[in-house]
């Protein structure tokens, strides 16, 4: 009787701990999400002020190189991008491409809350 006792205690703790894990990590998941649609800046290039410029974790710079894009679509520093199926654009004041290749505008990211508004370029050095 001790013995099952015991076993039942057990089986009740084991209970327990594997419920307070799954709860903290669909808890933490779902900050993570949460922290990337509200607020956080996506990591993008764009055009800013006829310079090609690049978000990246929240910070805008100078774009450096060319870009291929999670797609296959490719983004130059001169503001040439080509998309995965082939079409050339020059990119204009305001548009975005995504890292997945998607195209947006700024106006439209911070409607989306993706882009704070007022954002301060990074001071480059070229």
């Amino acid at each position: 009787m001790k013995n099952l006792m015991n076993v039942f205690i057990l089986m009740l703790l084991i209970g327990f701990i594997s419920t307070a894990q799954a709860q903290s990590t669909a808890h933490s998941k779902s900050t993570n999400s949460t922290t990337k649609s509200n607020g956080m800046a996506q990591d993008c290039v764009m055009m800013k002020d006829g310079k090609m410029m690049m978000m990246k974790d929240g910070k805008m710079m100078a774009m450096t190189e060319d870009m291929t894009m999670s797609d296959g679509s490719m983004c130059m520093k001169d503001g040439t991008c080509m998309k995965k199926d082939g079409t050339k654009m020059a990119m204009k004041e305001g548009q975005c491409m995504m890292m997945d290749g998607r195209m947006t505008t700024m106006d439209k990211m911070m409607k989306e809350g993706k882009m704070k508004s007022g954002h301060k370029m990074g001071k480059d050095k070229s």
